[in-house]
């Protein structure tokens, strides 16, 4: 993968793990606090771009894929997941549409699988697939103000080489959506709207023009990591493994609409949502930052010396010190004590709850077997 132009900044430093991307520009606490005050730009080139183009787009990628898409108008921004048979996660896109042809973000690396996929579905129908990575780019901005997303977007549309605005609806339930968080519980990234803004290749250095004139208006990847880790939404190349279903990491929120049509995988999900409880969950991770050991995406969990789970994702954050997300059982319980396995010894790490360890997401029927005695405190003895 080529290096972004952002790279040549002044005390740029690349990421170990997202290559050609820089993980900071020397000030890592500081880029972290002016991302989420607005006043920095975020570098998202490793990204892939796919267009696709023809009349029957929006109806086709709506059959295929976990949400529905064949309303969207040019304002609109909705994301999708491609599943397995088993319901398991493929693909995982952002979805922006101007009309007359449809762009689906997604993580770097993973667009030609995914143009790939695309052209064995298409059978008879009219549409076209292209890689368009090397047309455009992508900036993430998060506007901390929900009220000031459209006045931010039409300001960008008049910066140079802008072409559209996809808007995170994460962390909201989106419509058809639903969510294994605790009930009632607030969400961390309820005050943080994330933006992509893509734009022509060409024109990037112009349209961070306006960033770049303010000190240390541009932030690493390390300080966009550590607010997504924080507000826990998941990334593919990240949360995501051969086995990972959208529940374990509440991905129904904004991804899966659970009343549309028919699609690959849609079984399992509606399965899993009306009878049974995801295997693993999701988990934020509080790690000792008083040692020098540092975790990593792949490093076991484990309680009282048994592993539990993985760590998915890994960042400083300027407030909270070291995070991360993980993958643990489903079972385990909320006040277990964790360690973080690393090459350098274990990392003590105490669990926030996420995905709700009871499996029963938003949309799950009251009429599960046990729910009318769940709610009362009392015990469910299972036949013998």
């Amino acid at each position: 993968m080529s290096k972004s132009r952002l790279l040549n900044l002044p005390r740029a430093v690349e990421d170990s793990r997202d290559a050609g991307i820089a993980a900071h520009y020397g000030d890592l606490s500081g880029e972290q606090w002016r991302l989420e005050t607005g006043e920095a730009i975020s570098d998202f080139d490793d990204l892939d771009i796919v267009g696709v183009t023809g009349p029957d787009r929006l109806s086709w990628l709506t059959t295929l894929s976990s949400q529905i898409v064949t309303d969207m108008v040019p304002t609109d921004s909705r994301e999708l997941l491609l599943l397995d048979n088993n319901g398991r996660i493929n693909f995982a896109a952002a979805v922006k549409d101007d009309g007359e042809r449809t762009l689906l973000l997604v993580e770097g690396g993973t667009g030609a699988a995914l143009i790939e996929f695309l052209e064995r579905m298409k059978f008879m129908l009219r549409v076209t697939m292209t890689d368009l990575s090397d047309q455009y780019t992508v900036l993430g901005e998060i506007i901390p103000d929900p009220e000031q997303v459209d006045i931010c977007i039409a300001e960008r549309a008049q910066l140079p080489g802008y072409l559209a605005s996809w808007v995170d609806p994460w962390p909201g339930v989106t419509d058809g959506g639903a969510t294994y968080s605790t009930p009632g519980a607030s969400h961390p990234g309820d005050m943080r709207t994330r933006v992509f803004h893509i734009l022509t290749r060409d024109r990037v250095m112009d349209f961070t023009e306006l960033w770049r004139r303010r000190e240390n208006g541009v932030a690493g990847r390390n300080a966009w990591e550590a607010l997504r880790i924080e507000d826990h939404r998941p990334r593919l190349a990240r949360e995501v493994d051969e086995r990972t279903l959208p529940h374990e990491v509440d991905w129904l929120r904004t991804a899966v609409h659970l009343t549309k049509g028919c699609y690959c995988g849609q079984e399992t999900v509606a399965r899993i949502v009306n009878l049974g409880k995801p295997p693993r969950r999701l988990v934020l991770l509080q790690l000792d930052g008083s040692l020098s050991r540092q975790a990593k995406p792949g490093d076991d969990i484990e309680a009282g010396g048994r592993r539990v789970g993985a760590v998915t994702s890994v960042a400083r954050h300027a407030d909270l010190g070291p995070i991360a997300l993980g993958l643990v059982r489903r079972s385990l319980a909320a006040d277990t004590d964790l360690d973080v396995i690393t090459e350098e010894g274990p990392i003590a790490a105490a669990q926030e709850i996420i995905v709700d360890p009871q499996g029963k997401s938003s949309a799950s029927p009251d009429t599960r077997p046990g729910a009318e005695l769940r709610g009362s405190g009392l015990a469910v003895r299972k036949p013998q």
